[in-house]
């Protein structure tokens, strides 16, 4: 029951993040002197609507999104004789810049906001690797080909050597490591005496950790044999802010979120064999993407686990990466219609050096043949990943 009320929750945070970026377009449009016709919540049938001033609001049966009809979007759009002076295609191109970019800044600050409030609530995850710092210390078990461990008792290398929890190691043999898998590396593929550089409380030691070396299972069976020392990694969970420090916390972890969903963005082409490979019977790769779909039945899992922290970050992720996908310069996506505004610009401009007069509007019709290429890729993808999320879905748990 958890499952399917945190399912519908996610999917509402989902259409009510795509209206929020149709309020985006249509604030901008009304302030800056174009006429917003319709602005509707969801597709298919009209529910009910209601008009205020020249615009008509309303929501429709399916909860997929919403929509926002500015008069004269393009040249092709009929248009009322009163309409024609206010067409977004004849306005300035500031504001025409204004009012697209207007939907991605709105998913943007939304995304913003949820981690603001998440920073202040659950806290914010680490999203870099953790430092290797120590955390628990111990003997060295055995490991069952099973891939379980057995039981052990006494001390390890590293505690008889004289490391303490909380000790970070920041080089093994001289060789610096920043992260705890380069840590891990380092020691299991060294024989003989380690010598680590360990910062406790600001002051530099030097530690000799003479490891044991011991067989490990790898998943497909295979034995190899490493060193090992006794240690776990530190619990580094999320962080809590107060009101005035989670502001600058939050812009940072919004700047690096951004950065990996637009590094994210760029592999997905890459990904298309790892989702044919998961619809056909083979593993799901966790870092393949997911569909709408996927991503409800994930804040689902989250809500029916008590995880309201990953729920708030599951959404604020989807919030980014319509952000970043809308910048994309294809039709019909915003920044397809930006990078035709500044097509335009350009070109009027040189044409203006060159003492020509203004050409008119970019003609639409020529880029149908784009736009039909990059709508069918699209849907094509969207159904593959639909389809994994169907057969083989990722989760939590």
């Amino acid at each position: 029951m958890l499952f399917v009320l945190g399912f519908v929750l996610f999917a509402l945070g989902i259409t009510a993040s795509v209206a929020l970026h149709e309020c985006g377009h249509m604030w901008a449009a009304q302030a800056t002197g174009m006429k917003v016709r319709r602005y509707f919540v969801g597709f298919g049938p009209k529910i009910f609507s209601f008009r205020r001033g020249e615009t008509e609001y309303g929501v429709k049966a399916l909860p997929l999104g919403g929509f926002c009809d500015i008069a004269g979007m393009t040249a092709l759009d009929e248009l009322e004789p009163e309409e024609v002076d206010r067409a977004m295609y004849r306005q300035a191109t500031w504001k025409r810049l204004i009012v697209m970019f207007a939907g991605i800044f709105m998913n943007f600050l939304l995304a913003f906001l949820l981690i603001t409030a998440l920073a202040m609530t659950a806290g914010l995850p680490r999203l870099t690797e953790p430092s290797p710092t120590i955390g628990a210390l111990g003997c060295v078990p055995t490991q069952n080909a099973d891939l379980g461990y057995g039981e052990c008792s006494g001390t390890g290398p590293a505690q008889r050597a004289g490391l303490q929890p909380g000790d970070t190691v920041t080089a093994v043999d001289g060789v610096p490591v920043g992260t705890w898998s380069e840590f891990q590396t380092a020691t299991q593929e060294k024989a003989g005496v380690l010598t680590y550089t360990v910062d406790r409380d600001g002051s530099e030691l030097i530690v000799e950790v003479v490891p044991e070396r011991v067989e490990r299972y790898r998943e497909d069976g295979t034995v190899r044999e490493i060193s090992a020392v006794g240690v776990t990694l530190e619990s580094q969970g999320p962080v809590t802010y107060g009101p005035i420090a989670a502001i600058p916390a939050s812009a940072v972890f919004t700047a690096d979120l951004a950065v990996r969903t637009a590094q994210s963005l760029v592999q997905l082409p890459q990904k298309v064999g790892a989702l044919w490979e998961a619809v056909s019977g083979g593993e799901r790769d966790a870092d393949t993407p997911v569909s709408v779909y996927g991503a409800s039945r994930l804040g689902g899992e989250s809500f029916a686990a008590g995880m309201w922290g990953w729920f708030i970050l599951l959404l604020a992720s989807l919030n980014f990466f319509l952000g970043v996908f809308n910048l994309l310069p294809l039709l019909p996506l915003d920044g397809g219609h930006i990078a035709v505004v500044i097509y335009e610009k350009l070109r009027n401009t040189i044409r203006g050096f060159r003492g020509l007069p203004p050409h008119g509007p970019v003609d639409y019709l020529k880029l149908l043949p784009i736009t039909y290429v990059a709508v069918v890729l699209g849907g094509a993808y969207m159904l593959l990943t639909l389809a994994a999320d169907i057969v083989n879905p990722i989760k939590l748990f």
